[in-house]
């Protein structure tokens, strides 16, 4: 008896392991929550959007279990997991792998300060980081993955599921990248980030990293590499609403089309306005030459353009050339990269002071390539 009293004494108290596992990663708990909580949001706010397009639409296809399975499913394509609709007219399973690049920007920003305010700790000073940076990353990660879990669990017993080979593989990798970034931005940035490992590194590894001059070559190169990709972009927006406000009336015709109700029509604008970056980038890739294939096999540039017969009427659609050889018109698209390559060099030898030529060459030529 007095054994069994002895080795109940000894015997830690569940309390005193909690506080040492709390010791040795602490803030773990407050990144779990963190990254639940993002996802929490992020499906919450596709939720409340489904639910409201579902109230004040006339004809609702299914009830409000239906509807939040379309939010959950729509909250996995956000991050490029691909989806299938099994109820099709031919019986045929069929894939919805467009991701509107407008709906990743939600998951990403959430995960993003989910991650920087659990490295943070909390803390108002201004000493630094309080959490680790290991421990804040893994926690945001692992609690937005289990929210995620249960959302295509859910997901999968709707009309449109979730391929699961995309969905193990999107959704981890943009929890990841975005919760990394998180805590880079709490560490300070890419130079304070890379000083404070390189502090703890042996004297032969940290003669093998590029110094501050070439870091600040870097430096500039992105920057310009940036400036050039915005005008790419820009100009690809400019393209498309030119062709757009070109073709109005075939615009109003495919949304007068596709539904008579004010609130579908409201749907339809919405998810214009979701694709509206995807549109930039296709306007885009027309401006560089190669083009964007719409179809299957039928490839649209500004030399010559073969969209598919029968395009879906939606208004965005009504946005691509017609089918035929390319005109003066469609040649002019060329001036978007033109001005691109000047924004380019213009930005690197603007911040080319006390560089010799070679080197702010040898600068715009990396931009180029990043902005490639």
């Amino acid at each position: 008896m007095t054994v069994v009293i002895q080795m109940t004494a000894r015997r830690p108290p569940s309390s005193s392991l909690l506080t040492r596992m709390r010791d040795r990663s602490p803030g773990l708990a407050a990144s779990l929550l963190g990254g639940a909580l993002a996802a929490g949001l992020g499906l919450g706010v596709f939720a409340v959007l489904v639910m409201m397009l579902w109230i004040t639409s006339p004809y609702p296809d299914s009830g409000p279990g239906g509807a939040l399975h379309v939010a959950a499913a729509l909250w996995l394509l956000a991050h490029g997991a691909e989806l299938v609709r099994a109820d099709t007219l031919s019986g045929v399973p069929a894939p919805v792998g467009v991701t509107p690049l407008l709906l990743l920007a939600l998951p990403v920003w959430l995960l993003h300060r989910a991650a920087r305010d659990a490295t943070d700790g909390g803390g108002e000073d201004d000493d630094g980081p309080e959490v680790p940076a290991r421990t804040a990353w893994a926690g945001v990660v692992l609690g937005y993955l289990a929210v995620g879990t249960a959302a295509a669990l859910y997901a999968s017993g709707g009309d449109l599921r979730p391929s699961w080979g995309w969905t193990a593989v999107c959704v981890p990798l943009v929890a990841l990248t975005a919760a990394a970034t998180g805590v880079w931005t709490a560490y300070g940035g890419p130079g304070t980030a890379l000083d404070s490992v390189l502090i703890l590194r042996p004297a032969a590894l940290r003669r093998l990293v590029p110094g501050a001059d070439t870091r600040a070559h870097l430096g500039t190169a992105a920057r310009a590499a940036a400036a050039g990709t915005a005008v790419l972009v820009g100009g690809g927006t400019l393209l498309v609403t030119a062709s757009l406000v070109w073709h109005g009336g075939t615009a109003r015709e495919a949304l007068l089309q596709l539904t008579e109700g004010w609130s579908g029509r409201f749907a339809v604008l919405l998810l214009c306005l979701t694709l509206t970056p995807n549109a930039a980038v296709w306007g885009m890739a027309y401006a560089l030459g190669p083009g964007f294939t719409l179809g299957a096999g039928h490839v649209v540039g500004p030399l010559s353009s073969a969209p598919a017969p029968l395009l879906p009427p939606f208004p965005l659609l009504a946005a691509v050339p017609d089918a035929g050889a390319g005109t003066p018109l469609t040649w002019a698209a060329g001036l978007v990269p033109l001005a691109a390559g000047l924004t380019v060099g213009w930005s690197t030898g603007r911040a080319g002071d006390g560089r010799t030529p070679g080197r702010t060459a040898a600068a715009a030529g990396l931009a180029a390539l990043l902005c490639a």
